[in-house]
């Protein structure tokens, strides 16, 4: 731990990861312990409260028709990457998928905010 940054640079252009590689694994594992303890707690209130239950599992149904509709939506074509590999036609049209459900639900965000603010004007 008392070695300069120099010294950890040349040791890593040199393959040399050991001053390195323990503090990566540490915060991995406070990370793992993180998310663990977040999950814990997040499920721990869900479960307590049947109406929050009830709210979550409609979003969650909500997004996954939009990530299913966005998978019937998309298509998928063999594309030859930069690396000399192939990206699947499958892998693709999960790409595709990606891109749609970000599209769809940027689409949402904007609509609800523009509803938002539209509330907000006639109320006054």
């Amino acid at each position: 731990m008392g070695t300069g940054d120099e010294q950890i640079e040349i040791d890593a252009s040199q393959g040399n990861y050991s001053l390195v590689t323990p503090i990566i694994e540490l915060a991995r594992i406070v990370l793992f312990i993180t998310i663990f303890a977040t999950l814990i707690f997040s499920l721990r209130g869900l479960f307590s409260n049947k109406e929050k239950l009830k709210k979550a599992s409609i979003s969650i149904g909500f997004f996954l028709l939009i990530i299913f509709i966005s998978y019937m939506a998309s298509t998928g074509v063999e594309t030859p990457m930069k690396d000399g590999k192939v990206l699947s036609a499958n892998g693709s049209r999960w790409v595709g998928t990606g891109i749609l459900v970000f599209y769809i639900l940027f689409i949402i965000a904007i609509g609800l905010m523009f509803l938002s603010g539209l509330r907000k004007m006639l109320k006054k």
